[in-house]
């Protein structure tokens, strides 16, 4: 391996794929071997750009929170493939994407400075996480499940505005761009009161030191839950709450630039097992 910082990230996925072949026979023979969720997430978003630097010998700090203007619908999937009893890969994609526009309806006057009618300020927000970890249950009852998890997460995030306020300002005045792999750790708790009934609580972590995220530092959580009714062997609907965040500064030669994103709401779907 070239790049020694890769081994804790395909190490564990490697070994669940080495297990498979010896541990396969004895998964139980009621349990589907695969399953995948295919839901959406009404998402709701809290935004914050913070910066640090030194302008004439002064010291200044910003901090400035921003909205992108309500809820959006996006796609979300997962997934859980057996390998036993107690061994699982679970994998899971979630992307947010959208874009906002604010015009001037009105010539503003500051002074001698004139904002003039049809001036305005646009911004786009990009998020995407996709998890692979392998899974093993600890804890193997028959109606209570406790998972630790070891895998590798990918995250790609972009921030971008810009601004048209006539002879006050125009230029781009967010442009900020990461993505990266990193290992992540996790544990999840699985109840299944009976054949028809489960519920599933989930946590993640990763710090942007374990991997590749450039020069940023800081760290990405997340928490999931989901119920989930099985109408039969092969079809179920769920319903749930999701909870990601990032929290990370970039050190550069003037300063420190910092991000800090939380994505939450309600999700619902579909469940194929097979």
């Amino acid at each position: 391996m070239r790049n020694p910082r890769f081994i804790p990230v395909i190490a564990p996925c490697a070994l669940a794929l080495g297990l498979f072949s010896a541990a396969a026979a004895h998964a139980a023979e009621d349990d589907p071997r695969f399953t995948l969720r295919l839901g959406a997430m009404n998402i709701d978003t809290d935004n914050t750009i913070r910066g640090s630097t030194n302008i004439g010998g002064q010291d200044v700090d910003v901090s400035e929170d921003f909205s992108m203007g309500g809820k959006e619908w996006e796609p979300r999937v997962d997934g859980m493939f057996r390998i036993s009893d107690r061994q699982r890969l679970i994998f899971d994609y979630f992307k947010y994407d959208k874009d906002r526009r604010e015009t001037l309806g009105d010539t503003v006057n500051y002074g001698d400075t004139t904002v003039p009618a049809g001036s305005f300020v646009k911004g786009e927000l990009k998020y995407q996480v996709a998890t692979l970890v392998y899974d093993y249950s600890v804890v193997d009852g028959e109606k209570f499940d406790v998972g630790l998890q070891l895998g590798a997460e990918y995250a790609k995030i972009s921030a971008d505005a810009y601004a048209d306020l006539g002879d006050l300002y125009q230029g781009r005045f967010i442009n900020e761009k990461a993505d990266g792999i990193a290992p992540v750790v996790g544990a999840r708790l699985t109840f299944t009161p009976s054949e028809h009934w489960m519920i599933n609580l989930q946590g993640q972590y990763l710090n942007t030191s374990w991997g590749n995220f450039d020069d940023y530092k800081g760290d990405l959580s997340r928490a999931n839950a989901i119920v989930q009714y099985n109408v039969n062997q092969n079809f179920g609907i769920f319903a749930g709450y999701d909870w990601f965040k990032l929290d990370a500064d970039k050190r550069g030669s003037d300063g420190v630039v910092g991000l800090k994103q939380e994505f939450k709401g309600p999700l619902a779907g579909v469940s194929l097992s097979f």
